[in-house]
């Protein structure tokens, strides 16, 4: 039960919370892992973009993550490295400017390919979590189990 002391004499943390987002709604950043997500928005900010170096990707993530979680600067780079080894993406060094050379990323025929198998997983996805969520909401509100203070607002 939230609230409830643990062993160690702190508060129980319930999975799906966390202590940047508090205990007002659960949130996906304590939901586990979903790097991979990562992806389908890396591929997709590039085809928008045309081309982009990684720092400048990891920016634009934030702004359109699936998750709430923050976006993992190195899974972002192992993801892009990845993307490369598997022809998805190509990247050139800008030694252009001020400062260090910075690698440059653009998508490839086949990183829009890969992209339209993403946007089929998941719409896949997204309609296999709406009904999902319907399900667990009227579950949820037929359990007599379930008083009116435990129970989570999910109709949204």
């Amino acid at each position: 039960m939230r609230g409830e002391p643990d062993i160690s004499g702190g508060e129980r943390r319930l999975r799906g919370f966390c202590r940047r987002h508090g205990s007002e709604r659960p949130c996906s950043c304590a939901m586990g892992n979903l790097y991979r997500f990562i992806e389908p928005l890396a591929l997709y900010l590039l085809l928008v973009k045309g081309s982009a170096h990684g720092y400048e990707l990891a920016a634009a993530l934030q702004d359109h993550q699936l998750t709430d979680a923050d976006v993992d600067r190195g899974g972002l780079y192992r993801t892009l490295r990845s993307l490369e080894d598997m022809g998805h993406v190509a990247s050139r060094w800008d030694v252009t400017g001020a400062g260090p050379a910075r690698r440059v990323y653009t998508i490839t025929s086949s990183g829009i390919a890969h992209l339209r198998e993403w946007t089929e997983v998941l719409a896949r996805m997204r309609d296999a979590l709406a009904a999902f969520v319907h399900d667990a909401a009227l579950k949820l509100d037929d359990d007599p189990s379930q008083t009116q203070d435990t129970r989570t607002d999910i109709h949204h």
